[in-house]
């Protein structure tokens, strides 16, 4: 009952978020992001060995490409997942019943970004704080993301492993820049 009272909470903060949004600039959302926070009514992120660290996206007409940089029992790994935009300018579908919906960004300092999951049957949805800095985690956007968070159960993961670092430093690499 609670968990889908907190469902219910997440799911109108959503609505009354997705609103202010709507004139996202998708060119601007592209690079580099490290993620800061999580905030999830579920606690099963915490305990995955495979932690996301960066995420480097890219544009290409209505298909984002997501780079991510995770931290897998102390060795990096990265995946590459192509999604496309649903009818909701900055909202994304990809393969496995996962999507990606920008909630709120500056563009330059800090993005907010709900993601969602169908797996085993259940949905999944969190929220994730991302900074474009390796080392700034109290972006204006942080008190944001406590605001839309404050009813979700609030579960701060700020992490300075080098998976993050390695993807800013490989994606802004000229070679890596190149069309191959």
């Amino acid at each position: 009952m609670e968990a889908r009272l907190l469902s219910t909470v997440l799911g109108i903060v959503m609505v009354q978020v997705e609103t202010a949004v709507q004139g996202l600039d998708l060119q601007k959302i592209a690079g580099f992001w490290r993620e800061v926070g999580v905030a999830s009514n579920q606690n099963l992120l915490l305990k995955t060995p495979k932690r996301l660290e960066a995420l480097f996206l890219t544009l290409n007409g209505d298909e984002l490409t997501v780079k991510a940089a995770y931290n897998s029992s102390g060795s990096c790994e990265t995946e590459n997942i192509v999604g496309s935009e649903m009818d909701v300018s900055g909202r994304f579908v990809f393969p496995g019943h996962r999507e990606i919906h920008v909630i709120d960004t500056d563009y330059e300092r800090y993005a907010i970004l709900r993601l969602s999951l169908h797996w085993q049957g259940k949905d999944f949805h969190v929220l994730k704080y991302f900074t474009r800095s390796l080392e700034d985690e109290f972006a204006p956007g942080f008190w944001r993301f406590r605001e839309l968070t404050a009813d979700t159960g609030l579960y701060l993961v700020a992490r300075h492993g080098g998976c993050a670092k390695l993807l800013k430093e490989v994606s802004f690499a000229p070679s890596a820049l190149s069309p191959r």
